[in-house]
């Protein structure tokens, strides 16, 4: 059986599947990123959990090779370069150092890259030769496709839309240090800290009044929400209206057909997509109104990274053949 390792590298966790070309992950395990500060035990830890998944097959797997989506990867260097979300800083040789553990052939790029590969081999960016999918996790990460090829960049770091300044509100940080960034307004992260904001802003009575911000998952916010609670949904609401301008914008520069989201936030579904719909229609220029799609990942909710990673494979192979 022919397989693709495809391995996703979060600032909070670290997936890693076992991909058939169909874009079906058939094992698959995860562990906690920062639990490994060392990388070279990180990398072992990846084999170790490689082995575990190969293991599990009774026949015979033929691995035709390794795709990596890390933020802040270079595809052009091998490297991953002040990625704001992970432990390892400076710039960390990662495919080099990898290839020494896992002799296979070998891809890496940004996770939000990848994300736009795996919708475009097998999710729902089939057939579309624009479009830019959108990853919400710990940060913002975007990946750009435009007549029908990968935006890359002349040094690999194409798409760093999560560290655009909106020159937003309070001026918060983003990992990178930019002031009234994106991602620290619109990710999971970005969440928790609206919550925040939202509690010093109005007096309403509210669950997260009690909870520690350390305590704090995007499921809980998502519960609040559903249960009414007034702080969550003016959160969402606040979070959907600085992802639905920065969209209208991202349009203006590539007219894409549709905006594929994944990632924890998209989770909340309706509470995040019914505003951001409302907040994207209105601030869209007139030209592009109607014409421009935000769609959720056609993926395995649980697995949609690693098949984006595994895409990076799986695409030269049937590019080769």
């Amino acid at each position: 059986m022919e397989l693709v390792i495809g391995i996703d590298i979060g600032g909070t966790k670290t997936k890693v599947g076992l991909v058939n070309k169909d874009g079906h992950c058939l094992e698959s395990a995860f562990f906690r990123t920062r639990e490994y500060p060392d990388l070279d035990v990180y990398l072992d830890k990846i084999v170790e959990t490689i082995n575990v998944l190969k293991s599990k097959f009774p026949e015979q797997l033929n691995i035709l090779g390794c795709g990596i989506g890390a933020p802040n990867a270079s595809s052009k260097h091998g490297t991953i370069v002040n990625a704001s979300n992970l432990i390892w800083k400076g710039t960390v040789p990662i495919l080099e150092k990898f290839g020494q553990k896992l002799p296979v052939p070998m891809r890496i790029m940004n996770d939000a890259s990848a994300a736009a590969l795996g919708e475009m081999l097998f999710g729902n960016a089939k057939g579309m030769k624009d479009f830019i999918a959108i990853t919400l996790g710990t940060g913002f990460g975007a990946g750009i496709v435009a007549n029908g090829k990968l935006v890359e960049g002349y040094d690999g770091f194409a798409g760093e839309l999560g560290h655009i300044d909106m020159t937003i509100g309070d001026g918060r940080l983003t990992g990178l240090g930019v002031r009234g960034g994106l991602e620290a307004y619109v990710s999971a992260t970005g969440l928790k800290r609206t919550i925040l904001f939202m509690m010093s802003k109005y007096m309403d009575d509210s669950i997260f009044r009690g909870i520690a911000y350390n305590d704090l998952h995007g499921e809980d916010i998502t519960k609040a929400a559903e249960e009414g609670d007034p702080i969550a949904l003016k959160a969402f609401d606040f979070t959907a209206d600085i992802l639905g301008l920065a969209l209208a914008n991202f349009t203006a520069f590539s007219q894409p057909e549709a905006f594929v989201l994944t990632g924890g936030l998209v989770n909340s579904g309706k509470w995040i997509f019914e505003p951001l719909n409302k907040y994207f229609n209105h601030y869209l220029l007139e030209v592009y109104k109607g014409k421009v799609k935000i769609l959720r990942s056609g993926l395995a909710p649980k697995t949609t990274a690693i098949c984006g990673a595994a895409a990076l494979i799986w695409e030269n192979y049937q590019l080769e053949h």
